[in-house]
């Protein structure tokens, strides 16, 4: 088969994962193979998410890459350094244990942090630019057969495909409907969500605060703006989200601090439980699984969105290979070769962010003592502060080419 001959490519989910994909994969295999995204949440535009994403240096190379770093550029804050503190909600003092300076390579800071509303009208939009066709309603269900995929959409149209992409959610119906069961648990935490608008300067400087309950992340926006992700407990989640304005601030200055000067809240916070569970498979019959289809982690290391656009990168150079090689990209062994790239690296993420919840969301003295000291120890060794900067900015291992910032 020719890569002229090939069917359509379905993505069923239009958020980062399924967006990013579509354009990398039309950058990659150009006009000839017709690429569709469907998703009932693309009716509603310009999008009015009030979320903020913190994106590692090498999925932001993968947004340059394919043609939307610049759109959201002016609207994305560097996080220029770090600090790690760890205390008890009513100590006197936070110290500081652990400093990273923000940058992978001179002038490439670590990661950005962008407005998700920012970053969905950006790919809407250039994906529209691009061709690809976007449809404003779900894949209902789907028929899968060797050399095949029937896809049916809930307005009753259907398409012959020759893969079906699932970036659907952690809820995905596309997962479960090919019958690929999960495993994990839930951390009986939730995150709350809220942006913040402080007197003093952030300077691009972004704090974890370490707290019995769980990280209180402090991620600096454009301006005099933060993005919190604040780990309680499910139930104390709900009490604070439930409080009254003023005794809300009150919750929330107690582990903000002073250091940026008085604080205001600029929109409703929210509560969202927190899991961990990853697919048994990617794959089904011409069927992938990106993103939270495939996995959901801790956001204790701000990595689960990255995790997706990994595996974004992992299957667009997949399905472009095999394409100029004249191989039916929707085959078993093609998606094999998806599965092998991605798991390890998804289960030892896995693994990295339940050992880190485990350690510092309790209120083990000891435990305390043992963290602390490890950080410290970290934080007198540049060569493996280094190591870790690298790892969490996504530019270790076998890393996919667009996440490199070169073209497929």
């Amino acid at each position: 088969m020719t890569m002229t001959a090939q069917r359509s490519i379905v993505i069923g989910g239009g958020a980062f994962a399924g967006l990013g994909l579509a354009l990398a994969l039309r950058q990659g295999l150009g006009a000839e193979v017709p690429v569709i995204v469907a998703d009932p949440a693309l009716a509603a535009r310009p999008s009015r998410d009030p979320r903020a994403t913190a994106i590692v240096a090498a999925c932001r190379r993968l947004f340059d890459v394919i043609g939307v770093w610049n759109e959201v550029a002016e609207n994305a804050q560097p996080i220029l350094d770090m600090v790690v503190t760890d205390s008890n909600l009513d100590d006197a003092t936070r110290p500081v244990f652990l400093t990273f300076t923000g940058e992978v390579d001179p002038g490439e800071p670590f990661a950005h942090m962008v407005e998700n509303r920012h970053l969905i009208d950006a790919l809407v939009k250039h994906a529209e630019a691009e061709g690809v066709e976007l449809r404003a309603t779900a894949v209902s269900s789907y028929d899968s057969r060797s050399d095949g995929i029937d896809v049916t959409f809930g307005d009753g149209s259907t398409v012959d495909a020759a893969l079906l992409v699932a970036a659907d959610g952690a809820r995905s119906k596309l997962r479960e409907r090919a019958g690929i069961a999960t495993h994990g648990w839930d951390y009986n935490q939730s995150g709350i969500v809220v942006t913040v608008a402080h007197e003093r300067d952030h300077h691009g400087r972004a704090e974890e605060h370490f707290l019995p309950a769980g990280p209180f992340a402090i991620l600096p926006l454009t301006g005099k703006r933060s993005s919190l992700v604040w780990t309680e407990t499910r139930g104390e989640a709900a009490r604070i989200i439930a409080l009254a304005a003023d005794d809300f601030l009150r919750e929330l200055e107690l582990r903000f601090g002073l250091q940026l000067g008085e604080i205001t809240v600029l929109d409703q916070p929210r509560a969202f439980p927190l899991s961990y569970f990853v697919a048994r498979s990617f794959i089904g019959e011409r069927l992938a699984l990106i993103g939270d289809a495939a996995h959901v982690i801790h956001p204790i290391a701000g990595q689960g969105l990255n995790m997706g656009l990994k595996d974004v990168a992992a299957l667009a150079e997949v399905i472009v290979d095999a394409a100029r090689l004249g191989v039916d990209f929707g085959e078993a062994s093609v998606l094999e070769r998806y599965q092998r790239w991605r798991r390890f690296d998804t289960m030892a993420m896995g693994l990295a962010t339940n050992s880190l919840n485990f350690l510092f969301s309790n209120r083990s003295t000891l435990l305390r003592s043992v963290r602390d000291i490890g950080l410290g120890i970290v934080d007198r060794l540049p060569p493996l502060k280094d190591v870790f900067i690298r790892q969490a900015a996504g530019l270790t291992g076998e890393v996919p080419r667009l996440l490199k910032g070169e073209v497929l």
